[in-house]
Formats: C-alpha cells, sequence, structure tokens
C-alpha cells in the first residue's frame, strides 16, 4: 500500500501488521533510524546490528548517509522471513533516496545472504537470514536498529532475554534506537544494562525509545 508520504509498506494480514508506518514509511525510517540514531553516533567507523531487515528501507537510508558524511559503516541485518522479489521490485523507496537511490536498492537486494560485502567506500552490507530468539549474536555494535514488528504482534521479540541479548553485544556508550514507547520495553531495557528514554516520535507516533549502553 502507499503511506502518507507517498512511500510504500507490506502489510501482513497474519498479524495484521504494516512493515512501516501508515504515516508514511520513508518519513518514519528517516526520522527513527537516522535522525534519532545514525546521525546522533560519533564518528569514525561505526557497527550497525538491525533487527529485521524487512524491505531494506533502513539500510537503505543508511548507505544514502554514508554518501555526505565520512563515518564508516559496517551493517548487519539479521531477517527471519527474507522478502521475495516479486515483492522488492514492486517497492519505490528508491525513488526517495536521491539520484543514487535506485543503484543502491539494487546493490542492497542483490548482495549475497552471509557475506560482509562493500557496496560503497564508506558502507559494507551484512545480511544474515536467522531467528534472533534462537540465533547467536557474534561482535561489538555501536548502534542498534531493533525494527522487529510491535510487542503485541510479536511477543517473542521483546522479551528480557532478547534485550539481554542485544545489551551483550552493544558496545558501552552504545546506542538502541526502537520505534516502540511501550513503559514494559523502557523497563527491560533498563533493566539489561542500558538507560532508556522517551523521546517525540515520527508524525503518527507520541513517543520513541532511545536507549544508551552504560
Amino acid at each position: 500500500m502507499i503511506t502518507s508520504d507517498g512511500s510504500h509498506t507490506i502489510c501482513v494480514t497474519g498479524l495484521n501488521e504494516h512493515y512501516h508506518s501508515i504515516h508514511g514509511a520513508v518519513q518514519e525510517s528517516e526520522f527513527i533510524f537516522i535522525k534519532n540514531g545514525f546521525d546522533t553516533y560519533g564518528s569514525g567507523t561505526v557497527r550497525i546490528l538491525e533487527i529485521g531487515f524487512g524491505t531494506g528501507l533502513n539500510a537503505l537510508l543508511t548507505a544514502r548517509r554514508t554518501l555526505t558524511q565520512t563515518k564508516k559503516v559496517f551493517y548487519t541485518s539479521l531477517e527471519k522471513y527474507p522478502l521475495g522479489p516479486e515483492i522488492i521490485h514492486k517497492l519505490n523507496h528508491h525513488t526517495f533516496a536521491g539520484s543514487r537511490g535506485k543503484e543502491l536498492f539494487e546493490k542492497i537486494h542483490s548482495s549475497e545472504w552471509g557475506m560482509m560485502t562493500d557496496l560503497l567506500p564508506r558502507f559494507s552490507l551484512l545480511k544474515i537470514k536467522g531467528d534472533l530468539v534462537s540465533a547467536e549474536i557474534h561482535g561489538e555494535y555501536d548502534l542498534i536498529y531493533f525494527d522487529a514488528f510491535g510487542p503485541d504482534k510479536q511477543p517473542e521479540m521483546w522479551t528480557g532475554n532478547i534485550i539481554k541479548k542485544i545489551s551483550g553485544v552493544t558496545k558501552p556508550g552504545g546506542l538502541f534506537i526502537t520505534y516502540s514507547s511501550k513503559g514494559e520495553v523502557r523497563r527491560l531495557l533498563n533493566e539489561s544494562g542500558f538507560s532508556a528514554t522517551l523521546v517525540p516520535g515520527p508524525p503518527g507516533k507520541r513517543h520513541i525509545i532511545r536507549a544508551i549502553k552504560n
């Protein structure tokens, strides 16, 4: 479907849930993960872990951002149910990503799963097929994009064990960002070594959660 900013999202009928906000898919991702995540995190090398690759929108917007910044990004994204090309090819996200949007979108989706691939001089991507509930996560990360479906739709992704697993691979001073604003999520983050706060959300959402690893 087309959201309010003209960009596409996907409806998952089994969950009665959309991949992105109906108030604007690109607008939401840009506001939450780029403005309140990537743009606020330091300089130099940034290692990002994304939970929920989905349509690749967050990866696309992050890759585009590296064209105008000096950060070197190693981007790892975990996805249990990768979308097929018949769906990907219908999305218009690349039209919102500047003059190189189509090139970047195609590179992101054509890169091999399970292999870190240099897509741009300052952006490398590793896509992993896996289930966060059962998969081991390796490495240390500066920035977490937590973009799973909401706690009411996919509660197994928002448990104390999952948040502790994420905390275990987040560097001190690292940033966790998600569209959720639920008090239970903040509590779990605070109990797992983060300091979580509410910050203003994008159109259609009053607040989101931003947390710093202690």
